[in-house]
């Protein structure tokens, strides 16, 4: 859920390294090369220009930085010192200029430094920038050392010690190797979640290059799965930057021991040397096979490390294993019941293995991949933005794969489970299919095209190889100040619960069995309970104003708003469940406000007890450090409160120590680890993970397919609400002239909001799909279409003008009102709308994640339209537009008339906003005639329909009886028509539709 941005940099090089380029090879060491000393020579500047520069995830993430005079500067007289209270991620960088050359680092060691050690405990990534155009466009190689000692200590890291970064490329790659002639900086990144200083002095290259360098020797996989009996074969080549032969010969000793597998019994040792001689082609390989041996005893899977020692070249990052499977116990039986399966496999297991299931990491977080088999880990995520390099469906199921043949490696094999905030689509991949944002499904009212959302985005994601989602969210949205409440269906929970028809879309049948289909992936109930109900000024996380604030409520409106969206849940047999990061206040049960992740009464007794949920409860990211007390104290109040997997992106290996410290101490009991660890080994059995561990790509070609994006456009074009259409501007017809302006209308990355390839999303184009503009373009390709973003453009001669105005990108907290986001129109927006409405009929569309106040233009506005956050698929906006289909779409939330007004919702004793709860006007449908008449009729019919228990007709009826409302109060609003006519929609959606359509005959009498 977080970009975790390193960046870099150096500076006197550029007069000093030619002469350190040009040594004879057989030269002693070079002497060391400044990079930075922090004496002033290197300003605080950004690119082009070289400098330091801070960055961060959110406005209070980014340290603040001086070069600050220090009596004990291990160099000069100053040294880089800073401050830092990072929440999200954070740091500092120095680029070169870039509009000089790069830098040659290739006749060196290393990179070193002096760093002021504060004893945290905490790991620093630093980083080093290799090719590319300029510093904030190189390949990204990184590693990290452990602050744990005090006072100045000279840090050296060898060049062979950084890795290229799987998490983040700013360019996707350039080749992959660390070539060290084409430098561009470094970058430190410091640690989240603790607040503190540091000091740094002295940047400088140190020592010879050596041919471990240019050389490297690899095998073909970490881990080698081979059946009891069968023989392993290990695959080691040798491979050189820019594949040239190697100068000098390379050395490969072998020998097999040291693991669970027992030599002679299990299998036969091998040993031997392997020689590359000097002159061999770059990717040259060897084998190594390794016999195992046949018994008839069942028996968990055992390891035969082949140990290897490196002689010319670097030698691999992790010893290749050799894994004899498990074979012949229960738990692998597929005839036995999921049950007896887990109960199987649990009696076997330690409590270490067990706390491992538990644990949940962030796949750019692991400190060595062999971590996953080291502690046993249950579940690796991909937060927001956290994808393989380049962004692709191959690249991910390579990218999983090679996780899950890590897995291979423990002893029972439990395949791990990951995660994806996969929330409008596979939206973390480039090319997939993005949906409307929840806020948009909900204005849609179709619970068969919600289904039909779920059911694509199950497919292109689990054809990744990803099985699960951390998806839906069903928040009821009450405050649109909320930077979430897109992530909303809308502010009414019989509207939330008609939409979770989208987890059968993703899961299948509600009983599981569908779970391992190729098509179909674990859904995620989020954020229980009451995210969306906090109040505004409530939140103690950083700059927010309301996400992960306080909701207080009574017992009675925590039931009906909050809690009943999640029994819906669970009757469709929902997977897992994610906590709120926000508190409870329920008014009278004398606890105040409780952070969700320690409220046991609610996740224990009302989600597992009364509700009857059997799958598992995953934290939030990071979310029990949030949490009252000691890191102990976390762990215990979490785990006891019910649940069962830690979100702990980095501190992965802290939480499974803690956890196993805290049940031998008797804090937490070993029957509540069995009863999370089963939860969790349930969903893995009923997702086939155990027979299926690795990526079907089989649907990987209906990624971003027609027939995809076909179910994008129609939920693009059914989310568009028609607030206002005078003059019935709407729908444009194919022979106007067409003036077309706005931010929004030509910007595919504000029309998929946040939550695209990054957390917090971007503007611009980032990924593929069709523009509003686009769309109206390919509709209609033969009229003339004129496009100003600013509406610079001369004005006359055109019959309507189209403007397209809105919000850019946002996600959660750092979307709230008041944390740098308001809910009016840009300066530039407004003045496009004033310029365009006033020289022409014209139709105005919002894309945005929520209402905008717009009241003051109104009256120069000829049809309005919420556009919502449509996704990949301007199409469907364009198929309303030119009336291809129709506008059907409600407001699934209050349009306020002004911010002052928030919180509104429909039910509220006081209600006059600018447009109602349900509101949505229709085009290409005729509207019932009769007035009063009509109604009476149409009530004496609802009253039928319900009796019957005709739905399909009741909501007919009752859509009916909306028209006739609507057209008679066109565009004047009062309260008076307001209030039933939001009431009715609710009562609608409940199936009450004799007493929505008398609610909806007093608005239409309040109209006259």
């Amino acid at each position: 859920m977080r970009r975790t941005a390193l960046l870099a940099s150096a500076t006197l090089l550029t007069a000093l390294i030619p002469l350190a380029s040009a040594r004879a090879a057989d030269d002693p060491a070079p002497a060391p090369v400044p990079v930075d000393r922090f004496e002033g020579e290197v300003p605080f500047a950004q690119q082009p220009a070289e400098g330091i520069f801070t960055w961060g995830g959110d406005s209070d993430d980014p340290p603040t930085l001086q070069l600050a005079d220090r009596a004990d500067a291990p160099e000069g007289a100053k040294v880089l010192t800073g401050s830092y209270d990072i929440s999200g991620y954070g740091g500092f960088t120095h680029d070169f200029a870039a509009d000089q050359p790069a830098h040659d680092w290739s006749a060196h060691k290393g990179i070193r430094f002096w760093w002021d050690g504060q004893d945290n405990g905490k790991k620093i990534a630093f980083e080093i920038k290799d090719g590319g155009a300029n510093g904030e466009a190189s390949e990204l190689w990184t590693t990290s050392f452990t602050d744990d000692f005090t006072g100045w200590k000279q840090v050296e890291i060898p060049f062979t010690d950084f890795t290229y970064r799987t998490d983040y490329q700013p360019v996707g790659g350039i080749d992959h190797v660390l070539g060290l002639t084409q430098m561009w900086g470094y970058a430190v990144t410091l640690p989240v979640g603790v607040k503190g200083h540091f000091a740094m002095d002295d940047v400088e290259l140190y020592g010879k290059a050596d041919q471990s360098l240019r050389a490297s020797v690899t095998t073909d996989a970490p881990v080698h799965p081979v059946k009891e009996g069968g023989t392993a074969t290990v695959r080691v080549t040798v491979a050189t930057t820019g594949s040239a032969p190697i100068d000098e010969p390379v050395t490969v000793r072998y020998e097999t021991g040291g693991g669970s597998a027992e030599p002679g019994k299990d299998y036969t040792p091998v040993s031997g040397t392997l020689t590359f001689p000097a002159g061999t082609a770059s990717g040259a390989s060897r084998t190594i096979q390794v016999p195992t041996l046949k018994d008839r005893s069942a028996e968990p899977a055992e390891t035969i490390p082949v140990k290897l020692t490196v002689t010319g070249a670097k030698a691999p990052a992790e010893t290749p294993q050799v894994v004899i499977d498990a074979h012949g116990l229960p738990y692998l039986d597929t005839k036995l019941p999921v049950g007896k399966r887990v109960a199987d496999l649990l009696s076997r297991m330690s409590l270490e293995e067990k706390a491992g299931q538990m644990t949940q990491a962030e796949r750019a977080a692991l400190t060595d991949q062999g971590d996953i088999a080291t502690y046993a880990l249950g579940s690796l995520l991909s937060g927001g933005g956290s994808t393989p390099t380049p962004n692709t469906p191959e690249a991910w199921a390579k990218m999983i794969d090679g996780f899950q043949l890590q897995a291979q490696a423990t002893r029972f094999q439990i395949p791990l489970i990951y995660g994806v905030d996969a929330v409008h689509g596979h939206n973390n991949l480039t090319g997939a299919t993005i949906m409307p944002h929840n806020i948009g499904i909900g204005a849609t009212r179709d619970p068969e095209l919600a289904e039909k959302t779920g059911a694509v985005t199950a497919s292109e994601v689990r054809a990744t190889g990803v099985p699960w989602d951390f998806a839906p969210c069903l928040c009821v949205t009450r405050d649109e100040r909320w930077g979430r409440s897109y992530e909303s269906f809308g502010e009414d929970p019989a509207l939330v619960q008609s939409m979770e028809t989208i987890i059968q879309g993703l899961q299948g049948s509600p009983d599981g069995r569908d779970l391992s289909r190729d098509d179909k992936v674990l859904a995620t109930a989020k954020h229980f309970v009451g995210d969306g109900g906090t109040a505004y000024g409530s939140s103690t996380t950083g700059s927010y104003t309301i996400d992960q604030g306080v909701t207080t409520v009574t017992r009675q409106q925590l039931e009906a708003v909050h809690l009943a969206p999640y029994e819906t849940a669970v009757r469709r047999g929902i997977g897992s469940v994610m906590p709120s990061y926000s508190s409870l206040d329920v008014v009278g049960d004398g606890q105040g406000p409780v952070k969700m992740h320690a409220r046991g009464d609610m996740i224990n007794g009302v989600l597992k007890g009364r509700m009857g949920f059997d799958g598992f409860v995953i934290s939030d990211w990071n979310a029990i450090d949030q949490l009252p007390g000691d890191y102990a104290a976390h762990v215990r109040s979490a785990v006891d409160a019910g649940v069962d997997m830690m979100m702990v992106p980095y501190t992965y290996k802290d939480f499974r120590t803690t956890l196993v410290d805290e049940v031998k101490a008797g804090h937490i009991s070993e029957r509540r680890i069995d009863d999370a660890v089963s939860r969790i080994l349930t969903q893995k059995f009923r997702l086939g993970l155990f027979e299926h561990p690795y990526a079907d790509t089989t649907g990987a070609a209906r990624i971003g397919s027609a027939a995809h994006r076909a179910v994008a456009r129609q939920a693009a074009a059914e989310s568009q609400v028609l607030l206002k259409n005078a003059h019935g501007v709407l729908p444009l017809k194919k022979n106007q002239k067409v003036y077309v302006a706005g931010s929004n209308a030509d910007d595919l990355g504000n029309q998929t909001g946040g939550w695209t390839l990054t957390w917090q999303g971007a503007s611009g184009t980032h990924t593929q799909g069709t523009t509003i503009l686009q769309g109206m373009r390919k509709a209609a390709p033969d009229t003339t279409i004129t496009y100003s973003k600013d509406a610079s453009a001369p004005t006359n001669g055109y019959d309507v003008g189209v403007v397209v105005v809105g919000e850019t990108p946002y996600a959660e907290g750092v979307g709230d009102v008041g944390n740098g986001h308001d809910l009016r129109l840009s300066a530039a927006d407004q003045a496009a709308v004033d310029k365009v409405c006033g020289a022409m009929k014209c139709a105005v569309l919002i894309v945005s994640g929520r209402p905008q106040i717009i009241g003051d233009r109104l009256g120069e506005i000829d049809a309005l339209v919420a556009s919502w956050l449509p996704g990949t698929e301007g199409d469907g906006v364009a198929d309303v537009l030119y009336g291809r289909r129709p506008f059907t779409g409600q407001l699934p939330v209050t349009w306020p008339r002004s911010e002052n007004q928030l919180p509104i919702n429909v039910g509220d004793a006081s209600y006059d906003p600018q447009f109602p709860y349900g509101w949505g006007l229709t085009t290409l449908a005729k509207v019932p005639e009769g007035g009063t008449a009509t109604l009476k009729a149409l009530a004496f019919a609802a009253a039928a329909a319900e009796r019957t228990g005709s739905d399909r007709a009741g909501r007919e009826i009752v859509t009916r009886a909306r028209l006739l409302v609507q057209q008679k109060a066109g565009s004047t609003m009062t309260a008076a028509i307001a209030k039933p006519f939001a009431d009715a929609d609710h009562l609608l959606l409940t199936g009450r539709y004799a007493a929505a359509v008398a609610e909806l005959t007093q608005a239409y009498r309040a109209a006259a």
